[in-house]
């Protein structure tokens, strides 16, 4: 590869990057500080099977200030894409499976949610880029290949969003 497309590269990787962590970093912050705060956030939980609410909407809400806050700096970046992964296959599971792929459709499909995580392997696959405080401080799962990077990024968003389900889930059932 040449060195404009190693360039070309290294941008692009540190835009999708930051824009995934500002994205859901903003979510985090809405839902702690915006609109019905956590306690609406909890009723909202509640009022979908994920339970218990409160609990719930703080660790959602913790995880997507917290893998935000690792996108944006490039920090632990195949664990924070893993986090994004989680909370978007527990988000396809509890709201948007339902309606279908488009998120046009009535109570808004999976389209959304399936791409952000797709993007979120992707990028835990290919590594921050250049310009990030893994490949600044030489964080040892920068130098794993992709493929090592793949199976722990995947692995462990698709393990936590199914121990999420499992433990948390539990929807037509009133507490």
């Amino acid at each position: 590869m040449g060195v404009s497309q190693c360039v070309a590269v290294s941008i692009a990787l540190t835009a999708v990057r930051v824009y995934l962590g500002a994205m859901i970093l903003a979510h985090g912050y809405h839902h702690f500080f915006g609109g019905g705060r956590i306690a609406g956030t909890s009723r909202w939980f509640e009022s979908i099977g994920v339970r218990p609410g409160r609990l719930n909407a703080v660790i959602a809400s913790t995880t997507e200030v917290g893998v935000g806050v690792l996108l944006l700096l490039g920090l632990a970046t195949p664990l924070a894409a893993a986090g994004l992964i989680a909370l978007m296959l527990v988000a396809i599971a509890t709201v948007h499976r339902k309606n279908g792929f488009f998120i046009f459709n009535k109570g808004e499909g999976f389209e959304y949610t399936l791409g952000v995580a797709v993007v979120a392997a992707a990028l835990g696959t290919l590594g921050p880029g250049p310009y990030s405080l893994d490949r600044w401080w030489n964080v040892p799962g920068w130098s794993w290949t992709p493929g090592a990077r793949m199976a722990l990024t995947v692995g462990v968003g698709v393990g936590s969003a199914l121990v999420q389900l499992a433990l948390f889930y539990r929807p037509g059932r009133a507490d």
